[in-house]
C-alpha cells in the first residue's frame, strides 16, 4: 500500500458534514485525475462517507485522517481503509494498524517525533502543521538527518497551489495533503465541476516539478 501511495503526489484532505455528499465528491475527484482521497474523522458523518467511498469506488485508495482516539481507529479497521494518518503521533495507534495489516501515517513536528516513528517502522510521516511549523525551510532542516534513512513526508496544513510546488520539489517529500482541493464550504454548496477544476489544475502544477 505505501509503495501504491507513494506514486501519488497529492492527497486531498477533506472535511465532511453530510455522508450524502461522498459519492459526488468521490466522482469529481476522480473526474480530474485524483484517485486517493483522505476523509478526516472530524465530522459525524465521517464514518458513513469513509463507508460509501469505499464501497461505491474501490479503484479509490480511502484513507481515514485525524485517526486520534481508539474508537476512530476501530471504526477504521472494520471499514477497511487503505491507509490512516493522524496530527500526531501514538504508538498505540501505529501498533493497531500494523496489527492489522493497514498503512498508517502518523504526524511529526520534531526531530524527536521523527525518530519514536522511524523506530515503530513508520517511513511515511506526516509534517503537520506544515505552515505553521516553518513550512519548507523548517522540514528541510528537520529532515536532513534522517534523510539517508529513507524517511518520507507528507505537509499537510497551510498548502495551496501557490506553494505546493516548493514542497514537492524537495526529495523526501513524497506528497502533500491539500484541503484547497476540495474546501468544506464547496462540498456543502455541491460545487463539483470546481472540485474537479482545481484537482486538474493541481495535477497539472505537480507535473512541473515530478
Amino acid at each position: 500500500m505505501l509503495e501504491e501511495l507513494l506514486k501519488r503526489p497529492i492527497m486531498p484532505v477533506i472535511v465532511i458534514d453530510d455522508a450524502n455528499d461522498a459519492e459526488p465528491l468521490a466522482e469529481a475527484l476522480l473526474a480530474g485525475g485524483m484517485d486517493v482521497i483522505e476523509v478526516t474523522c472530524r465530522t459525524a458523518a465521517a464514518p458513513e462517507a469513509l463507508a460509501r467511498i469505499k464501497k461505491a469506488f474501490p479503484e479509490m485508495m480511502v484513507g481515514a485522517g485525524t485517526v486520534v482516539t481508539p474508537d476512530q481507529a476501530k471504526m477504521c479497521i472494520d471499514i477497511g481503509v487503505s491507509f490512516g494518518l493522524a496530527p500526531g503521533l501514538n504508538p498505540d495507534t501505529v501498533e493497531y494498524f500494523q496489527e492489522n495489516n493497514t498503512l498508517f501515517i502518523p504526524g511529526i513536528m520534531t526531530a524527536s517525533e521523527i525518530e519514536a516513528g522511524l523506530a515503530m517502522g513508520c517511513n511515511m510521516l506526516k509534517f503537520f502543521p506544515a505552515g505553521a511549523a516553518g513550512g519548507v525551510n523548517m522540514l528541510k532542516n528537520l529532515s536532513a538527518p534522517y534523510a539517508s534513512l529513507g524517511v518520507k513526508f507528507c505537509p499537510t496544513g497551510g498548502l495551496s497551489l501557490d506553494n505546493m510546488n516548493d514542497y514537492l520539489s524537495m526529495s523526501v517529500v513524497s506528497a502533500i495533503g491539500g484541503s484547497w482541493l476540495a474546501t468544506k464550504q464547496q462540498i456543502a454548496d455541491k460545487e463539483w465541476s470546481t472540485i474537479t477544476r482545481q484537482v486538474k489544475e493541481a495535477l497539472a502544477k505537480a507535473a512541473e516539478v515530478l
